[in-house]
């Protein structure tokens, strides 16, 4: 039962640990911005290297987002029923092992395998992180720490391709194996960090075992706190994970993963083929490299921007937004492709900014709508399903700009976001007043 002398720990104020536990958290969309872009930094020479077919270049490219699909699901699993404070540390040293690796390959097939076991660590990397962090967060700050990790993929992809440009510059021919390598670096920095992470306590007592995570709640927040400050209950009846796909559980995974998917499609495929699709729309030579440059940029400032409006405007309020601005943006480029250099990077630039609302609520929503018992698995299998639509935005790009034109690739990616904008009208909840056990409890 709550101690009703004072605040509960989800009021209580944010705490040196909790901002140290973001950082370490971090790791997880670093890495992942890191090792998915660095690949593309080295292509041209390793694919030289290896000797490469056209194939086996597309190959090495999607395995890590392949592994990411069956690590997110997977790795929530193991988070839910082996706690979070092993596997905190455990992935990390297969991310850093798994990069190291990538030094000696001398196949094809070898990188390949090596991509994919990375994007298993990583993909199980997301749902530990994330509900590590989530259920040991104050209420107010918890949707705007959970948000503020996404611009670490934008971190991780930048630091990637500088880092990748001056290895390849200075490393000599066997560069591109020091490139791919040095993701071994951050891995390593990031699992130091985390050595000696706490277990978290609310899933300690979601396993039964109150005296253990009394004794860490007392780590965190000092000897006057304990598990009746705690607003989580141990539970009468055993949540199976199987719940994330029928009754109100089911529900609520089919919106996680559907807005999620909404925003990614047309995010990935903006972000990859910037340059391409700007050339398409009349934007040539360094107009549409800086082009893309600016875009990007502009994607930060749009995370930057719904970090701020997060608790300000409500997660519901703040998501239809997103879609709907971003998605007229889209519009507007589908009804004038020929609008002219200026308008075409605006309304691009537009969509970069707008799309911010969206992106920073797939690590909050997620973490949010289910309890402790399933919320690893939950987080994993909404990162599983955003991969496809990652690989949906990535690959069919090319052939949509071909075969339908850019006028109407865009029109297509305005009614993807209008999709999203019609299932978080009929499906979002509101949570940003709520504790966490509230949030999560279908009695909300």
């Amino acid at each position: 039962m709550p101690n009703n002398n004072k605040a509960s720990l989800e009021d209580a104020p944010l705490n040196s640990f909790h901002k140290k536990l973001a950082i370490y958290s971090s790791g997880a969309p670093f890495l992942d911005g890191y090792i998915l872009s660095i690949i593309g930094v080295v292509m041209l020479q390793l694919s030289q290297a290896l000797q490469l077919s056209t194939l086996q270049e597309g190959m090495v490219a999607a395995a890590a987002l392949v592994g990411m699909f069956f690590g997110g699901f997977v790795g929530g699993l193991f988070t839910d029923r082996l706690g979070r404070k092993t596997l905190y540390v455990l992935v990390l040293v297969a991310l850093a092992g798994f990069s190291l690796a990538q030094f000696w390959v001398a196949s094809a097939w070898a990188l390949i395998a090596l991509r994919l076991l990375l994007g298993i660590a990583i993909g199980a990397d997301h749902p530990l992180a994330t509900s590590l962090l989530a259920e040991f967060l104050p209420k107010k700050q918890r949707g705007s720490i959970l948000a503020s990790l996404v611009m670490m993929w934008f971190v991780g992809a930048a630091v990637a391709y500088i880092a990748g440009e001056l290895i390849l510059r200075y490393a000599g021919p066997e560069a591109w194996r020091w490139a791919l390598a040095s993701a071994a670096v951050p891995g390593v920095l990031f699992l130091i960090l985390r050595a000696g992470t706490p277990e978290s306590a609310r899933w300690l007592l979601s396993k039964g075992r109150v005296a253990e995570a009394d004794q860490v709640i007392k780590k965190v927040y000092g000897d006057t706190y304990s598990v009746r400050d705690l607003p989580e209950t141990t539970p009468r009846h055993s949540i199976s994970v199987w719940s994330l796909f029928h009754s109100s559980y089911g529900k609520r995974i089919f919106f996680v993963s559907l807005f999620w998917t909404c925003s990614i499609i047309p995010q990935f495929a903006i972000y990859a083929f910037a340059p391409r699709i700007l050339q398409a729309m009349g934007l040539t030579g360094d107009l549409a490299a800086w082009g893309a440059v600016a875009i990007t940029i502009m994607f930060v400032f749009g995370c930057l921007l719904g970090v701020k409006l997060i608790n300000p405007l409500g997660r519901r309020n703040m998501l239809m937004h997103s879609f709907l601005w971003s998605g007229l943006a889209l519009l507007l480029l589908g009804l004038f492709p020929d609008g002219g250099a200026q308008m075409t990077l605006l309304l691009f630039a537009s969509y970069a900014l707008f799309i911010g609302g969206a992106q920073v609520l797939q690590y909050v929503y997620p973490n949010e709508l289910f309890p402790t018992e399933i919320r690893g698995s939950a987080v994993g299998l909404a990162t599983s399903l955003s991969r496809i639509g990652a690989a949906i935005g990535t690959y069919l790009v090319p052939l949509s700009l071909t075969s339908i034109g850019i006028a109407n690739t865009m029109l297509v990616a305005f009614g993807i976001s209008m999709v999203g904008l019609l299932v978080t009208w009929l499906m979002a909840p509101e949570t940003r007043a709520l504790d966490l056990h509230k949030a999560s409890s279908l009695s909300y």
